[in-house]
């Protein structure tokens, strides 16, 4: 196959409809608009979300909530999943990340003290719940908050 051989797949591409060119294309003289009104003027229609004077919807429901630009978002880790490392062996952020635990860390990572911890690890994060570390010290382990 050449340069000059390609082709669109058949049906991909459509000709755009000629609207206002005479009677038989059946989109002749108001071009599909209709008679008069906003909708038939150059520059007609109205915005989305318009309901024809009446109050919108957007205006009639109460403003709730609010949006904290600063709030932290943390990646979660229960314990039940740092079993799968080594006894002694040091969990950080970065190993989560590669061995597929955590997937963005987002603004860190948390530990939680779900599960049952049964190697003896030294984790390393940027924050632990206080089961997570009461669990984490029973089993002989170390923690760090980066």
């Amino acid at each position: 196959m050449k340069l000059h051989e390609l082709k669109p797949a058949p049906g991909s591409k459509q000709e755009p409809k000629r609207k206002g060119r005479g009677i038989g294309s059946g989109n002749g003289k108001t071009a599909g608009k209709g008679h008069k009104g906003q909708n038939a003027r150059s520059g007609g229609g109205v915005r989305p979300g318009f309901e024809g004077g009446q109050n919108p919807l957007y205006r009639r429901l109460p403003k709730r909530g609010f949006n904290n630009p600063f709030r932290k978002e943390y990646a979660i880790v229960n314990l039940e999943e740092l079993n799968s490392f080594a006894a002694g062996s040091e969990v950080t952020p970065e190993v989560l990340k590669e061995k597929g635990i955590v997937k963005n860390s987002l603004s860190g990572i948390k530990i939680l003290g779900d599960g049952e911890i049964k190697v003896q690890l030294t984790v390393k994060a940027n924050k632990f719940s206080q089961s997570a570390v009461e669990k984490i010290q029973a089993a002989g382990g170390k923690t760090e908050v980066i």
